[in-house]
């Protein structure tokens, strides 16, 4: 495996996603009042990134789980991962959202899963996930060609979310924590 490899599995994945889906959930982003993203593993790594630069961009955004999330209700967005199309505690979350009157972004690998169908959005990344993986010869393991694929995301929604809000990058950095 080397990094070109690696680079270009990747790169196909996000290659493969739609720009009308990233455009959709730039908008659902940038209108919310609340943002709170929820994942398993490694996906919830991924996600957390999100959130953190959702912070520096002025949006209110916190990780499901964290001791500071607030409740949501209408106007909050969650936005969720299940590569695999079903993560139990991701649906659960996405019904919980729902019946709070949160609206629900769905990013997965398996857009017609029935999770898909549950949530009011989804952004499909055609990537292998844990759940495909066949360990072909020379390929990222697991889930890790997903992962890659939804931290490249997230920084593309974080572009497109800066440019609607017009937050510049100085703007960004004067919320970064100066407690490092």
């Amino acid at each position: 495996m080397t990094f070109d490899d690696a680079l270009g599995a990747v790169g196909a994945a996000c290659a493969g996603i739609d720009p009308a889906a990233v455009e959709d959930a730039c908008n659902r982003i940038a209108a919310a009042r609340h943002v709170m993203a929820a994942g398993c593993g490694r996906e919830a790594l991924q996600l957390r990134g999100l959130v953190m630069r959702l912070h520096h961009l002025g949006l209110s955004a916190t990780m499901q789980g964290d001791l500071t999330a607030p409740p949501l209700g209408p106007g909050d967005l969650l936005i969720a991962s299940a590569g695999p199309g079903h993560l139990a505690t991701v649906a659960a979350l996405v019904d919980v959202a729902r019946g709070a009157g949160a609206a629900t972004l769905l990013l997965t690998a398996v857009p017609d899963a029935p999770l898909g169908r549950r949530a009011d959005a989804v952004l499909h990344i055609p990537a292998q996930t844990m759940a495909t993986d066949r360990q072909a010869p020379g390929a990222l393991p697991m889930g890790s060609v997903y992962e890659g694929a939804l931290f490249v995301l997230g920084e593309v929604l974080v572009d497109g979310v800066r440019r609607r809000r017009g937050t510049t990058p100085a703007d960004m950095r004067a919320r970064h924590t100066n407690m490092e």
